[in-house]
């Protein structure tokens, strides 16, 4: 599952086209910066922490959630943006100016940094989403704007990477990072001037700030049972779904109606046993 070098070379038996044809970690995008296409599980583990960041001392109009959307960061190099897997931001309107849905996520018009980040690993990104490519450090002379956002000097042409966006200019409080090839959550928070990795408990990370943790979580969504990413609240219950929740009540009300036929049926033998006609005992009560 790692990029080949392409053409592969023919052997004898030959190859299958799954073994030699490119795959998505091979094809690049229409952005030249982009490694590769997205996978299907960068469309569903987003919207599992969409659907589930309920932050409870903020009200949902006041929460936004991210998803593979460009977010602006320096007002000075206005083309300049990175697109996270996944970002929370709280505090500001769900929808821009109250009305519109947003097409990116401009930090110099917001006002508010994004609270926390996930990166899901691709062979293709891995290396960055970790901060361990070779990258240019801020400029010492780089000031910090009220809003947290470095002001880089004239002579910087080339855009910072994304560990140094997240880490340094934005300075967003928690950074995750999760592959799915490995199952293995990491968890990153800001301490002083840089991201401190987190010690986890169980594969889980609580974030008192927002009043809710984050975690790994063996089930189905969409259809699919795998290992996913999922929030969960003070007493370590996940936050479910809207359809979750609909079940559970669908379930709930089915189990009350269960019940209360088992009393009836109680009811009804105890008038047996005592000699009494349960019908002509309920017809009485009519």
């Amino acid at each position: 599952m790692f990029p080949a070098k392409y053409p592969v070379p023919q052997s004898e038996p030959p190859l299958s086209p799954r073994e030699t044809l490119p795959t998505m970690y091979d094809l690049p995008s229409e952005n030249p910066e982009e490694p590769g296409l997205p996978d299907e599980f960068h469309d569903f583990q987003p919207q599992l922490l969409s659907q589930t960041f309920r932050p409870p001392q903020y009200p949902a109009s006041r929460v936004f959630c991210g998803s593979d959307i460009n977010l602006y960061y320096d007002v000075r190099h206005p083309l300049w943006y990175k697109r996270p897997d996944w970002f929370g931001v709280v505090g500001v309107p769900r929808f821009y100016d109250e009305v519109d849905l947003r097409l990116s996520y401009v930090i110099w018009q917001e006002g508010v940094n994004p609270f926390v980040v996930v990166e899901l690993l691709s062979p293709g990104t891995e290396k960055e989403d970790l901060g361990e490519t070779e990258t240019e450090k801020l400029p010492p002379e780089s000031s910090v704007a009220g809003n947290g956002q470095a002001i880089q000097t004239e002579t910087e042409n080339k855009p910072p990477r994304k560990w140094e966006v997240y880490e340094q200019i934005l300075r967003i409080p928690y950074y995750f990072v999760f592959s799915r090839y490995t199952d293995r959550l990491r968890a990153f928070k800001i301490v002083g001037a840089q991201y401190q990795e987190l010690e986890l408990q169980e594969s889980r990370v609580w974030i008192p700030e927002l009043e809710l943790g984050l975690g790994l979580w063996q089930g189905e969504f969409q259809g699919i049972e795998r290992l996913w990413l999922r929030w969960y609240d003070i007493q370590g219950n996940l936050i479910l779904t809207d359809a979750e929740q609909e079940r559970q009540r669908a379930e709930q009300a089915e189990s009350r109606a269960e019940q209360a036929e088992s009393r009836l049926d109680l009811l009804m033998q105890n008038l047996r046993d005592a000699g009494i006609d349960p019908e002509q005992f309920l017809q009485g009560q009519g």
